[in-house]
């Protein structure tokens, strides 16, 4: 096994998180590429693991957390760490190190880069992200929202630690309208799979629905709201993990149609 950083050949592959087999993966549309090409000149750095027949089977995401979804500064942030585990598709790598390897790699990488320290988010769920497995190498927990824990691991004695970005406001609605609100970040794609699917379910309805989509890549639209990535329909907030189907989406745009 050997990790390595990301690489034209293989950009296509982390643009759909290595499900290149996955038509859920191809119906989020572009927008991971165009948050790599914006993120990449602000620092984003991107590393894959591969196994020892060449196989891409792991990667991470990380860049300067001033440029993240979190307040910080002169340190990094993990925006995902994903190991492939499916059997279908590339098959399954976990079990393997490959974890282990691309967060050592990452955090070698920002000392030599003078970061400070490293952050990540995890959560107490066991499928994904696992904040346990985080503080199992070594990180611990700085902050909590809703669930969300923000995990930090310094370097240096006088690193500053990270801390979530509250929420502001919430989206309103618009009299004689349905309003049909998504904030999107960018990095995920399955937040990016919610997005599509709304401005998609959205545009059936025609001009009784207004989509707003919100670019939280922009700063300032981020320190605006205080939400990173999120999907409103008439300001009433909809569960986006995992991925509500077009379907369901469609169906409470439907509802709030008929109140009209």
């Amino acid at each position: 096994m050997k990790v390595i950083d990301l690489t034209k050949e293989h950009e296509q592959l982390y643009f759909l998180c290595l499900e290149d087999w996955s038509d859920e993966a191809r119906e989020a549309g572009p927008g991971r590429s165009i948050w790599y090409e914006k993120m990449k000149a602000k620092g984003l750095r991107v590393k894959l693991a591969l196994d020892d027949r060449g196989e891409v089977g792991g990667m991470i995401q990380y860049g300067p957390v001033e440029h993240s979804f979190v307040e910080g500064r002169d340190s990094y942030f993990i925006y995902c760490i994903w190991v492939h585990g499916y059997k279908k598709g590339r098959g399954n790598f976990q079990k393997k190190g490959m974890g282990k390897a691309l967060l050592k790699a990452s955090e070698e990488d920002v000392m030599k880069l003078g970061g400070k320290g490293i952050a990540a988010w995890g959560i107490s769920l066991p499928f994904w992200m696992k904040a346990s497995w985080f503080r199992k190498h070594g990180y611990r927990k700085v902050d909590n929202m809703k669930g969300a824990i923000l995990l930090w691991k310094p370097f240096v004695k006088d690193a500053c630690p990270p801390g979530w970005i509250r929420k502001k406001k919430d989206p309103g609605p618009t009299p004689g309208k349905v309003t049909v609100s998504s904030f999107v970040n960018g990095w995920c794609l399955a937040q990016n799979l919610v997005n599509e699917r709304a401005k998609r379910a959205a545009a059936g309805f025609g001009d009784g629905v207004i989509f707003r989509q919100y670019d939280t890549s922009d700063r300032n639209v981020l320190y605006e709201w205080g939400i990173s990535d999120a999907l409103y329909i008439d300001g009433k907030s909809v569960r986006t993990g995992p991925p509500p189907s077009y379907r369901k989406i469609n169906k409470l745009i439907a509802k709030r149609v008929r109140k009209l």
